[in-house]
């Protein structure tokens, strides 16, 4: 489906549908359960704008968590509970699996039979992977776990549990909703002040910034064209070309996130961050906490933790970081590049933790250290960690963005050609990678402050600041709008 025929954030049609949806929310706001039947309606022309046949497959989700969720608050005994929890992931992951890996594993499987003599007609079908699958069936199976868990209750209206699932700002590419942060605010008379009003403008802006200007120039002009065909450059152009790649990534779906939380602000509902400054961070590990977050705490609390985590001894330790990472690869996709990035991160996340035990074990105690030399010791640790873990990072982006191993491969030894002419690196684009990534050193939550800032302008000021901010981005920005990366996960 081409990307005309869908509604993307930074079109005339979202910016339309935008604006309804903010006006008649508000004025239903004292009649809640009208105004969540609007919102949940309203998310669902949304999603039947991408393709109207899956909105079924939306309600049946939401419905059947809803009813799982039920069971599990109504049931006591813990054996019962345990077989219906795991009916319910068992459910949810079937629904996913068979949209998300059907052809993946016909494919895999018709080509080992090929490869031992065996090759047999295979039940190939044409699946089309619903837009946001992952995202809201993730949500689904946090909603009932943690009713299981008793960490949340079992939500007695199917209203609410819709509309958590479903809500559009968020529906498609996340931020992962957890239900203990979402629903209470269903609960409450929602209230649209001057901090929520200039955070989300401040996050909307930013995010079109990311996506239109950085995310698409980067692709457009150097990122799309190197990784298409890797043995047409030289290493200059491959090197810029995967920190582009870094910097489009992050831009694209970060600016996403800021857009869906900026949305959800403007509605009066709070979404938790979903990145922090990642490109920053001194360790894969720290990387992590920063990059994704819904993501990699949705994989710590719902697969880590129930695998063991880190208690259970340093092997197991181990092979949990890896199967982790590893799943997390899967769930990107049904592809072997896939699943070598998460295998590679759960890899090196248990390497880097084995080698600090052991130099922590051989390091001298601090207090055998002047002061000055253990400040000048971790600046210089800490530059090196942020050198280095962007590298590994940017290691792993090659095959994540890489269309097969095989120009993965040629990627890789294409950065040794040094004599090869410089095609597509120009100063604009240099100044766009680094631009971004000087971002990553600004004050924490520098989008947050301004946001904050904001309310101190007058109301009717707003609007047109706004607007003419928007009117410049669409003005800079390359023509057209391509689709987020995060919609094919």
């Amino acid at each position: 489906m081409g990307a005309e025929k869908r509604m993307l954030f930074p079109t005339f049609e979202f910016g339309v549908f935008f604006l309804i949806v903010f006006a008649v929310s508000w004025e239903l706001r004292r009649t809640m359960d009208l105004r969540k039947l609007f919102l949940l309606g309203a998310s669902y022309v949304f999603y039947g704008w991408w393709d109207w046949r899956f909105v079924g497959l939306l309600v049946v989700s939401s419905v059947a968590n809803y009813l799982f969720g039920r069971s599990l608050g109504y049931l006591r005994r813990d054996g019962l509970r345990k077989i219906i929890v795991g009916l319910a992931v068992i459910a949810n992951l079937s629904v996913l699996g068979f949209f998300k890996y059907y052809g993946f594993f016909l494919e895999s499987l018709d080509e080992i039979l090929i490869a031992l003599n065996l090759e047999r007609d295979l039940p190939f079908l044409e699946v089309i992977l619903p837009v946001g699958i992952s995202f809201f069936t993730f949500q689904g199976i946090s909603y009932v776990v943690d009713v299981y868990r008793r960490e949340v209750a079992a939500e007695r209206s199917l209203l609410d549990v819709c509309l958590y699932i479903s809500f559009f700002p968020q529906l498609v590419a996340g931020p992962i909703v957890r239900a203990h942060d979402f629903m209470p605010q269903l609960e409450r008379t929602p209230k649209l002040t001057q901090g929520m009003v200039g955070l989300g403008v401040t996050l909307i802006l930013s995010g079109l910034v990311k996506k239109m200007v950085i995310a698409n120039y980067l692709a457009t002009e150097l990122v799309d064209k190197v990784f298409f065909d890797p043995n047409a450059f030289g290493a200059l152009d491959l090197l810029v070309g995967v920190y582009g790649y870094a910097v489009q990534i992050y831009c694209d779906f970060s600016g996403y996130s800021d857009i869906a939380i900026g949305i959800a602000a403007l509605l009066g509902y709070r979404f938790n961050e979903n990145f922090n400054q990642p490109y920053r961070s001194a360790s894969l590990q720290e990387f992590w906490r920063r990059w994704h977050i819904s993501l990699s705490t949705w994989l710590r609390d719902y697969l880590y933790i129930p695998l063991g985590g880190s208690r259970k001894g340093e092997f197991n330790t181990y092979r949990n970081l890896f199967l982790t990472m590893f799943l997390g690869g899967i769930w990107h996709g049904a592809a072997w590049t896939f699943m070598f990035w998460g295998a590679f991160h759960g890899a090196m996340l248990g390497i880097e933790r084995y080698a600090k035990a052991k130099f922590a074990r051989f390091a001298p105690p601090e207090e055998d250290v002047p002061h000055f030399l253990t400040r000048l010791s971790d600046g210089a640790s800490w530059m090196v960690g942020v050198f280095v873990t962007f590298h590994l990072v940017c290691f792993a982006w090659i095959f994540f963005r890489a269309e097969s191993f095989g120009l993965a491969f040629n990627y890789l030894m294409g950065l040794g050609d040094w004599s090869t002419p410089v095609q597509h690196v120009t100063p604009f684009l240099v100044a766009l990678i680094l631009g971004a990534l000087a971002f990553h050193f600004t004050p924490t939550h520098l989008d947050r402050i301004v946001g904050k800032g904001m309310k101190f302008l007058p109301s009717p000021a707003l609007g047109p600041v706004f607007g003419l901010a928007v009117f410049l981005i669409w003005a800079v920005a390359p023509e057209g709008v391509a689709p987020f990366i995060y919609f094919q996960f």
